[in-house]
């Protein structure tokens, strides 16, 4: 039994998951305690308690603490990316490329925690000086998805330890295993009892206790717009912190006088991979009417050649989806574009395997328009639709078209229209001639709109979360 982290001790839960393999439901990946309410706020307390003592820990001490934790993930990076591949499905290639941005994250924040910025200023009164600081929030609560069990909980904990918070983190339910593996590492680094907690669990009993206590300080949450807004709701109610990411419906602007070669790779990285399973992935293919037939004949023939199996299997492009939820969610939108409709050119349908698994073959529907329900929301599979285009005014428009903004990109060789559209794309992330879906650990990142709300994540821009400003005067 894999059990709960609380006050520097593991604590085995009320209640216990198994955590199935989604490659191979035959496969169990590990059975893991379920915390209640009653475990969730004895957490709580203990991050509470060891609050003061760790915001006046030295810079060094936190910078020494998170390099340690951020060494042991690079160490393990082929071990911890094997599981993540074994319970969330992604390729074991994108598992262990997780697992190393993980690494990197702690490894950036150790060295963040030692470039806290502040300012003194010169007085605008004789002889008062003012001076303004930074300071850690208190007590962080994180609440964790399904889709990067890894690396999204690496960069809310550790920007939230650099700055001196304590942490109550609660992992996506459906996928406990990376998230207890990585609760491990913190309690071997060094950390005082009470300074880091995991506590397991359903989002509607663990996550409620989380939202609803009043020593809970500040909430980092990722996951649905639906989920999000009860979040901020609870949250601003008890007047938390709170910050957020949701979802997205990103466009990919394809002009006639793009490469074809490279708008085909960005479509096909960023609308399918990791079984299209993220936020920031391409499900909006808006083509200009002049490329449009030679790009839909590249799309199906690269979609074609994509291999979907068993995520451990070499060769394996895409592994399964997460879940049977998924999986039926995913053939619910095929059949609501069909009805809609629009045309499927290729996929949407289960595919059976050698293993009993959650397989789906990346979808691609034509003769789409915008006020298509496949084409405002998000499906979170991998399912896009091409809407084609006269020229870039139009394909600007439909681009920002959306109650989303997270990512947006466009591939054309016009320095101009490139220009125009990093200036005019309504989002918070913009891609020339890449994947809407590829970030860096070392940027912000966030976007607009529903898909976003409160301060940036990652970077240095994680400070305006993470801490709070103080002023202070002195009088000489």
């Amino acid at each position: 039994m894999h059990a709960n982290f609380i006050n520097g001790e593991w604590v085995e839960g009320t209640t216990a998951r198994v955590n199935l393999n989604p490659s191979d439901l035959s496969d169990r990946v590990g059975e893991y305690s379920q915390a209640d309410a009653a475990q969730t706020a004895l957490a709580i307390e203990s991050a509470r308690a060891a609050a003061h003592a760790w915001a006046r820990s030295t810079a060094q001490q936190r910078a020494d603490l998170l390099d340690r934790v951020g060494a042991e993930i690079l160490a393990r990076k082929e071990e911890l990316g094997r599981l993540l591949a074994r319970e969330e499905g992604k390729t074991l290639a994108d598992g262990i490329g997780e697992v190393n941005r993980a690494g990197a994250i702690f490894k950036f924040f150790a060295g963040e925690a030692l470039r806290i910025p502040g300012e003194k200023l010169p007085p605008a009164r004789p002889g008062i000086d003012a001076e303004i600081t930074r300071e850690p929030v208190g007590v962080v609560g994180i609440i964790s998805p399904w889709n990067f069990p890894i690396a999204i909980p690496a960069w809310k904990i550790a920007p939230a330890l650099a700055y001196g918070n304590t942490v109550v983190f609660k992992p996506a339910d459906l996928v406990p295993g990376s998230a207890w593996e990585l609760a491990g590492i913190i309690s071997r680094a060094g950390f005082a009892p009470g300074v880091f907690n995991l506590v397991m669990g359903r989002g509607s009993v663990v996550g409620q206790a989380m939202l609803d206590h009043r020593h809970i300080d500040a909430v980092s949450f990722t996951g649905s717009v639906a989920t999000g807004r009860k979040v901020a709701e609870a949250a601003v109610k008890r007047m938390a912190k709170v910050q957020m990411e949701m979802g997205g419906k990103n466009p990919l602007v394809v002009l006639d006088d793009a490469d074809l070669q490279t708008a085909v790779d960005c479509a096909i990285q960023g609308a399918f991979f990791q079984t299209g399973q993220r936020c920031t992935a391409s499900s909006r293919l808006i083509v200009q009417k002049g490329i449009y037939p030679r790009f839909l004949e590249a799309m199906k023939a690269r979609m074609q050649a994509l291999t979907v199996d068993h995520a451990l299997k070499p060769g394996v492009d895409i592994g399964p989806v997460v879940d049977d939820a998924q999986l039926s969610q995913n053939e619910r939108y095929i059949a609501i574009g069909r009805d809609e409709g629009a045309t499927l050119a290729i996929g949407g349908e289960r595919l059976l395997r050698e293993t009993d698994g959650y397989y789906f073959s990346p979808a691609l529907f034509t003769d789409c328009h915008n006020g298509m329900r496949i084409c405002r929301e998000e499906i979170f599979g991998p399912v896009a639709a091409m809407i084609a285009v006269d020229g870039y005014e139009e394909a600007l428009a439909l681009a920002n078209d959306t109650d989303f903004g997270l990512s947006a990109g466009i591939c054309t060789s016009s320095l101009k229209h490139a220009s125009h559209f990093k200036r005019n794309a309504e989002a918070g992330m913009v891609m020339v001639n890449c994947a809407t879906a590829g970030v860096d650990y070392h940027v912000p990142f966030g976007g607009r709109k529903a898909s976003s709300y409160g301060a940036r994540e990652q970077g240095r821009y994680a400070a305006e979360f993470y801490t709070t400003v103080k002023t202070s005067y002195t009088a000489a």
